[in-house]
């Protein structure tokens, strides 16, 4: 016969002070002064349990107080966990969860559906979770189930929420058994669970099947890893009764991170099928292998009875009466069977969530401090069901449009905002002016035997026939050839204006991405500023225009400069040298019209080089302590090789000696050594625009670009007088394109600020709210359209922000008054984690110690020995216990 079920002890009335015995049942009135009556002092109330109502099967002692406060808590964690998953930020806040590991066909699944009282999990052969399974189990009065990725669509909980798990498994890794990390969240409210929250995780397995990669151990070790290693995750480890215990992958693995066994409970599954003779008394009893939480055994349904539809309710009242009839676990029947464990989960979980709280509270007030400018921001934008409203919205991103742009093109004397990786839209728009535009102007000046050749002709062909008064300079030919050099000034100064019209392109378009949450707001604003835009290239292309003109339409001989440079002979007309750049360059020795590659070799390296509007200084570094070369720029020519890289060479260069020998001691007029014994010398540049910086330096020094000679340069053959003529306009035209070559370099920049620049600003600033309207029928209403990722962004901020507040609210009510249970003392923990490798797969097992191992193992009892005597009692329950009943 099944033994009687051991009854709880029933409390009974205290005894009266100064003895006796009890007062008889009739006596219940109380005394008629009970104020002056001594109060004994009360029995402590019995704490507060609250097992599953339903699910069948009996059971199960106190583990401690279930709060009410707590039980709050984890509904509360459950929902920061929901927030998180849906923005993919869990990994940033550590939440007290409950990870389930163990091998393939260990049980975890029917342990879960156990607690469920459903079936409800795939099942199958291999491995049948292939993502994590975050399963939230709430108490309520109807039962169902909910997705995070189906949200507001329920399940009944069995074969509908099966099929969705697989459907979403196969969605994300395929049918092909792969695995996946991320996670799927499912919430079960049923009346027959606990609060609870944990995650399933694919089985531990060695070899790799079907499509599967080689790697699948090692990707399943990470997974788990990536969710156990957290100080915050309690492991419950799962391992089936009838395999080696002292080799369970399950325990190796929680033990590597969790050594001291704080975090681990142990789980015993599959103690029905046992061999004969053995039992997991002492493994229950945390004897053998002992974890500081200890061990809960279970006994699942077969695949018999789930091939059977066995119901999960029957199983569990077969469970609990296998541990009450079975003599070695009769004394542990109390302790044991998935009602217990699914109380014990649910207080350790409460416990650990205490344990937690100061950390997770300064996690979620953390959040919701980051995130409540956010939220307020969001709440204010929110809909458009308001026109005062929308007119506010419409005013804050015009503005900060406004911002972006100006602080874009003006820089900031704060440093706020600023890149310290790339050039700003002002900065680019300075560079131009400074660099390209610069550049640009100084090649109209031509080759000087180019412009030479050029005046002659122009003097012949206007003397025609006559050939004019010997010694006479005509004045038309002066004219003729400066307003044509006037004229080439026309592109250098519309491409300043081009460049200029890029650049405020290009900050537009990154500044609409201050108001890219409105996306048909920014599409508009970005259309009407790049038609405004072009519209002031055009204008400040004609007003560039008329400036070359104004200079055409009059030489003005009487220029005060004018006369002055014309005296000095059309110099500079400067009493010091003036600084144009400085900087570090790389020196490397070539020839003329490229570099040597071997030459490359022999020299390449940093120099600081000074140039000055009539000399070249070269200096070992920046200090200019030691100087190593220096020659005046006077004659010298500059030839771009590549992209980055110009050679200044003497055109004299050809009558140089040759490399090796000595120059000639005391020639005048002989070709300079720019390097050396080389009459050239090659700087290589960082990039283009360094390199365009250097020439326009040295272009403003007087080295000229090299140019091809005609050739018919000699066909006006050897004429002394029209060579004095040609001097003579030489030095005037010299003078005066200097003089209007300052002014274009001053004015151009001057006009594409005022006419490109400065009127894209005052545009936005004054114009473009009501260009907005005029263009969108007076109502832009439509155009404060948001975004869907902005408002997915501003929903799931909200619903983070409102729940890591919840969260704290319950919080602070709760930590101050819940119970909770002290951590089991310290155990030896002689679980081996050294011969587990996870990514060559599991070395062979060493024997157990033969004191220890033989009375917790669960394998079978080895043959019976000659003469039939029986095993001393040790091998199956710990000595000291009494046998079973005969």
């Amino acid at each position: 016969a099944m033994p009687e079920v051991p009854r709880r002890p029933v409390p009974r009335p205290a005894p009266k002070p100064g003895g006796g015995s009890a007062p008889a049942p009739t006596a219940r009135r109380p005394p008629a002064a009970p104020e002056a009556r001594p109060k004994p002092t009360p029995a402590p109330a019995p704490q507060r349990r609250e097992p599953p109502s339903g699910g069948g099967g009996g059971g199960g002692g106190d583990s401690g107080s279930t709060n009410d406060g707590m039980q709050d808590l984890i509904e509360m964690v459950n929902k920061v966990q929901d927030a998180f998953s849906r923005i993919g930020g869990s990994a940033s806040l550590d939440l007290p969860q409950i990870a389930v590991v163990g091998g393939q066909s260990a049980g975890k699944s029917s342990v879960l559906e156990n607690f469920v009282g459903k079936d409800f999990l795939p099942r199958g052969s291999g491995i049948v979770t292939r993502r994590p399974l975050i399963l939230q189990l709430q108490t309520g009065t109807q039962e169902y189930g909910e997705f995070l990725h189906a949200p507001g669509k329920r399940f009944g909980v069995g074969q509908e929420v099966r099929e969705e798990i697989e459907a979403e498994t196969d969605r994300m890794t395929g049918s092909n058994k792969g695995i996946s990390n991320v996670p799927i969240n499912l919430k079960i409210i049923s009346p027959h669970v606990l609060n609870l929250t944990l995650i399933d995780l694919p089985g531990l397995t060695k070899v790799a099947v079907g499509d599967q990669p080689v790697d699948i151990e090692e990707q399943i070790h990470r997974m788990i890893m990536e969710f156990i290693c957290k100080d915050s995750c309690i492991i419950l480890a799962v391992s089936p009764a009838n395999s080696d215990l002292a080799n369970s992958d399950a325990l190796k693995l929680a033990k590597s991170v969790d050594p001291a066994g704080v975090r681990t409970i142990g789980v015993i599954t599959k103690l029905d099928l046992m061999d004969a003779g053995t039992d997991a008394s002492e493994i229950l009893s945390n004897k053998f292998l002992p974890l500081r939480r200890g061990y809960v055994g279970v006994v699942n349904r077969s695949q018999k009875d789930i091939n059977g539809n066995k119901d999960i309710k029957a199983a569990l009242a077969s469970e609990r009466k296998f541990f009450l009839s079975n003599p070695a676990y009769r004394s542990l029947a109390d302790k044991m069977g998935t009602k217990y464990l699914q109380v014990k989960l649910n207080q350790q979980l409460i416990n650990h969530i205490r344990d937690t709280l100061p950390q997770l509270r300064a996690d979620l007030q953390s959040n919701v401090n980051r995130l409540e400018k956010d939220v307020r921001k969001y709440k204010a934008e929110g809909g458009s069901d308001s026109a005062r409203r929308n007119i506010t919205i419409l005013m804050k991103l015009l503005i900060s449009f406004q911002s972006k742009l100006f602080l874009e093109i003006s820089g900031s004397n704060t440093g706020e905002g600023i890149s310290f990786t790339e050039l700003g839209g002002g900065a680019k728009i300075t560079r131009i002016f400074k660099d390209k535009f610069a550049l640009e102007m100084a090649k109209v000046d031509l080759d000087e035997s180019e412009l030479r050749r050029e005046i002659a002709y122009a003097i012949r062909n206007l003397q025609g026939v006559s050939g004019g008064l010997t010694g006479f300079t005509p004045e038309a030919a002066f004219d003729t050839i400066v307003k044509r050099l006037i004229d080439n000034m026309l592109d250098p100064c519309k491409h300043a204006v081009d460049y200029v019209a890029d650049q405020l392109h290009a900050l537009v378009n990154n500044a609409t991405l201050e108001i890219s949450s409105r996306p048909l707001l920014r599409d508009e604003i970005e259309r009407i500023c790049r038609a405004e835009v072009t519209d002031f290239q055009t204008r400040a292309l004609e007003q560039v225009e008329t400036c070359i003109k104004l200079e055409t339409s009059f030489i003005n001989m009487n220029h005060p400069d004018f006369k002055q440079r014309v005296k000095r002979g059309a110099g500079d007309g400067q009493t010091k040298p003036e600084l144009l750049r400085k900087g570090v360059v790389v020196i490397v020795e070539g020839s003329k019209g490229g570099i040597a590659r071997d030459a490359k070799k022999l020299f390449a390296r940093d120099h600081w080089i000074v140039i000055t509007t009539n000399m070249i200084v070269i200096f070992k570094d920046k200090t200019e302590e030691k100087q190593i070369n220096r020659f005046r720029t006077q004659g010298l020519k500059i030839e771009v090789v590549d992209k980055t890289t110009f050679t200044i060479f003497d055109p004299e260069g050809d009558k140089a000696p040759t490399r090796g020998s000595s120059p000639p001691v005391g020639a005048e007029g002989g070709p300079r050594m720019l390097w050396k014994t080389h009459t050239e010398i090659t700087f290589q540049c960082k990039n283009e625009e360094e390199r365009e910086a250097w020439q326009a330096a040295l272009l403003r020094a007087g080295i000229k670009s090299v140019k091809k000679r005609s050739a018919d340069e000699n066909d006006l053959g050897a004429d002394p007088a029209l060579d004095r003529q040609v001097d003579q306009i030489r030095n005037l035209t010299d003078a005066y394109l200097k003089i209007v070559q300052i002014k274009m370099v001053d004015t151009i920049p001057k006009l594409c600020m005022h006419t490109q620049v400065n009127a894209l600003k005052s545009f936005i600033q004054f114009d473009l709210l009501n260009k907005l309207y005029d263009e969108n029928g007076g109502s832009p209403d439509e155009l404060l359209e948001e975004s869907e990722e902005s408002r997915q962004e501003r929903e799931e901020a909200i619903a983070l922000y409102e729940a890591s507040s919840e969260a704290l609210r319950v919080i602070n009510d709760v930590i101050t008054t819940t119970k909770t249970e002290a951590l089991p003392p310290p155990v030896e923990n002689r679980i081996r984690v050294d011969d587990y490798n996870p990514s060559g797969g599991a070395a062979p097992a060493q024997p157990p110690p033969p004191s220890r191992s033989r009375p917790g193992s669960v394998r079978a009892p080895p043959p019976s020995r000659p003469g039939g005597r029986p095993p001393p009692p040790s091998r199956s329950r710990p000595s000291g216990r009494p046998p079973p009943p005969s």
